[in-house]
């Protein structure tokens, strides 16, 4: 390998680069499969928020569904169980497709700022970023060239001609933010927070057919560079690859190169593995590295859910069918006069409301646009309690901090129950999602 103390050739590379390279490989292999795993749940790409049915920009399923069929159906009926081989856990384990996504997406992020400040501190930046505009005459005529079977040789005083150069900087510093930029704008935490956000890509789902389509893009870029490496002979290529230099042991290179490529793929059928024997373990170890942003935006920022009536969405998928229970039946027969919310846990005073009893505390109507965890959104108009009326009568303990609901769902019971927990544990085993900030009823 190349001195990193010591001066560069043209046609060398500096360790960090060298470094960087490989790590954003194996980010990138769980950012790409993990991805289609949360793809697999929606398996449909849209332009418009309002995801109508049938409607579709591009689909990759065989089921068609139309709002007006026949036959009842719900989202979760279009979800697709894709192989662990193309997507980690696969299988419909959306939850932890998606921590392990937001998980990588931190390391990724990180080994991006990195290499960009290295390039701005080294001054190895002047070798990426295009500082004429004849590097765009440049670039085609070294596409000519390959065109017409030959090799084009590299520019004067770098390691590659520009062409690779062009590629290079185009990745680095317009594919890769534009990833970062549409990412956050199908967070639902981000969109109620800074609605306006999400209109720059055109609304989330736009923003998610674009990240798609990045997705894309990047894969293009591998398949192309990767047949750039052959075409320029894999020993040679390797050596700058691996060691940093064309003049370094070819063999070493292509063995050191090899060893890292298998932990990368060991790294990947690992964590495969590891999701689809122990997903609650899974869950919990990556939810301590992607919780924490997702509380800090929580606690930072207001939500600010708030659309006129014109918006609402002409139609609203369902999530799930009716509980086939039969005190679910009974209930719904008289029209749930016998129904009772309950609130209990550590309040100071436990409740059992009625429907007459949840009238009589007041009702609110807010317009707000739903996003639902497959992916799919829409605009509805909701209306019910306030929560705080409920919070004001049963008086959570100063100890609480973690709000639990128990849905027909969840319980096939008559009953709802709200409950409130003091434990990070217990909130989350009673609930079965990640606990959120403390909530402010004091």
């Amino acid at each position: 390998m190349i001195d990193p103390a010591g001066p560069l050739r043209a046609d060398d590379f500096p360790v960090f680069v060298v470094v960087t390279h490989f790590l954003n490989i194996l980010w990138m292999t769980l950012l790409a499969r993990s991805g289609l795993e949360i793809l697999s749940a929606l398996s449909r790409l849209y332009l418009s928020n309002h995801c109508p049915p049938g409607r579709e920009l591009i689909r990759f399923s065989r089921r068609v569904v139309c709002a007006d069929s026949d036959r009842p159906w719900t989202s979760l009926d279009l979800e697709e169980s894709w192989s662990p081989l193309i997507a980690p856990p696969g299988r419909k384990h959306l939850g932890i497709g998606r921590h392990w996504h937001f998980m990588t997406l931190q390391f990724w992020v990180a080994t991006g700022l990195v290499y960009v400040v290295w390039l701005a501190v080294s001054g190895e930046w002047v070798r990426l970023v295009p500082t004429s505009w004849t590097i765009l005459p440049g670039a085609m005529h070294d596409l000519a060239t390959y065109l017409d079977g030959r090799l084009a040789p590299p520019s004067p005083g770098l390691p590659y001609n520009h062409a690779q150069q062009l590629a290079s900087f185009a990745v680095v510093f317009l594919l890769a933010p534009l990833q970062i930029a549409t990412g956050a704008a199908m967070s639902p935490a981000v969109l109620a927070r800074f609605p306006w956000y999400g209109r720059l890509f055109g609304g989330k789902q736009t923003a998610r057919t674009l990240h798609f389509l990045g997705l894309c893009a990047f894969a293009a870029f591998v398949v192309v560079h990767t047949i750039m490496v052959i075409v320029h002979r894999v020993p040679h290529e390797w050596a700058a690859i691996v060691l940093g230099s064309y003049r370094a042991d070819h063999t070493l290179a292509v063995a050191i190169g090899l060893v890292a490529l298998f932990a990368i793929l060991s790294v990947n059928v690992a964590a495969t593995g590891w999701a689809l024997a122990r997903p609650r373990s899974v869950q919990r170890f990556t939810g301590r590295l992607v919780n924490p942003l997702e509380r800090a935006i929580s606690r930072l920022f207001r939500s600010r859910q708030r659309y006129p009536r014109s918006r609402i969405s002409p139609y609203h998928w369902v999530n799930g069918y009716p509980p086939a229970d039969d005190d679910y039946r009974r209930l719904a027969g008289n029209g749930f006069r016998d129904y009772r919310l309950e609130v209990g846990g550590l309040v100071e005073r436990p409740l059992a409301l009625s429907l007459e009893d949840l009238r009589r505390l007041g009702f609110q109507r807010q317009v707000v646009e739903h996003h639902r965890i497959q992916g799919w959104t829409s605009f509805a108009e909701w209306g019910g309690v306030p929560l705080r009326r409920v919070l004001e009568r049963c008086r959570p303990n100063h100890s609480a901090r973690h709000l639990i609901f128990h849905g027909f769902d969840e319980r096939g019971s008559p009953r709802t129950r709200v409950g409130t927990a003091a434990s990070t544990n217990r909130s989350r085993s009673s609930s079965g999602s990640s606990p959120r900030p403390s909530w402010p009823w004091r």
